[in-house]
């Protein structure tokens, strides 16, 4: 036998350290995973905070005066809305802050998952129109003037 036969071939395999080491990628796994079973109540989550309004954790009436719900009355999907409540003491009261989770970026989620943003194959290929032009013909006469 020669000494290639009798060598057996490595299988390389690409380095773990690129994708943040085994723990990393046996984390990302999981995660994965658990995202996968729970795939209707991440998709209920999303729809929850794009249809939640502003309206439905605070008023206010035609003086301009707002006023914020009572935690009863909040809808479940406006509070998970949220992202940021701050209360601040000024010398006309108290200030209440209210930050909501970006509508726009979870819209965006919701679309790419329903495949409203993907490309159809056709938009990546160019347009062929073919164009045939023809002239008028000549006649006798026209071609006796001519000469």
């Amino acid at each position: 036998m020669t000494k290639k036969t009798q060598t057996k071939k490595r299988i390389t395999k690409p380095p773990l350290d690129r994708f943040g080491g085994v723990r990393v990628v046996q984390r990302r796994i999981q995660k994965s995973e658990i995202i996968e079973q729970n795939k209707e109540g991440v998709a209920q989550e999303l729809i929850d905070v794009a249809g939640a309004k502003i309206t439905d954790i605070m008023d206010w009436d035609d003086n301009g005066v707002v006023r914020v719900r009572k935690p009863e009355n909040i809808p479940e999907s406006a509070i998970k809305a949220i992202k940021k409540i701050r209360m601040t003491t000024t010398q006309a009261g108290p200030q209440i802050e209210i930050e909501m989770h970006d509508k726009v970026a979870v819209l965006r989620i919701l679309a790419k998952a329903a495949g409203l943003l993907e490309q159809q194959e056709d938009m990546d290929k160019p347009s062929v129109v073919g164009i045939v032009m023809q002239g008028p013909e000549e006649n006798d006469t026209q071609k006796k003037t001519n000469n």
